[in-house]
């Protein structure tokens, strides 16, 4: 029974689990869309999809409520992610603010030659 269990394991650990999204999720946001496994897309889309609601609510927010949600979106994305921060709530926020969500989509590409894994390309909604 999978009662109150929720998200993916992956077969990692759960610091390397917690790195690989992180990771993914800075790589999605920088290039605005990566291919991989359809688990890991579903893995991702949610925790990607809810910066993308921070950086854009911000944007309605006074100076304090801006600095607040780039700290939050900092602390999700880990060390090292300024750029990615800063595209986020310039460029990537301001531009789904018609939009209530569904900011992602994942398309299915078939199976991998190499383990037969299911791949999908997961990418940013354009307008």
């Amino acid at each position: 029974m999978r009662h109150r269990v929720k998200g993916y394991r992956l077969g990692r650990s759960g610091g390397h689990r917690t790195a690989m999204r992180k990771t993914m999720i800075r790589q999605l946001f920088e290039h605005e869309r990566i291919k991989t496994t359809i688990t890991k897309a579903k893995a991702i889309q949610g925790d990607a999809e809810k910066l993308i609601t921070l950086a854009r609510n911000s944007q309605a927010g006074d100076e304090i409520q801006k600095v607040n949600a780039r700290r939050l979106a900092a602390r999700k994305l880990g060390n090292g992610s300024d750029m990615i921060i800063r595209k986020l709530f310039d460029d990537i926020g301001p531009r789904f603010t018609e939009r209530n969500g569904g900011y992602t989509r994942i398309l299915k590409l078939g199976p991998r030659t190499g383990d037969g894994a299911e791949m999908a390309l997961i990418e940013l909604v354009e307008e």
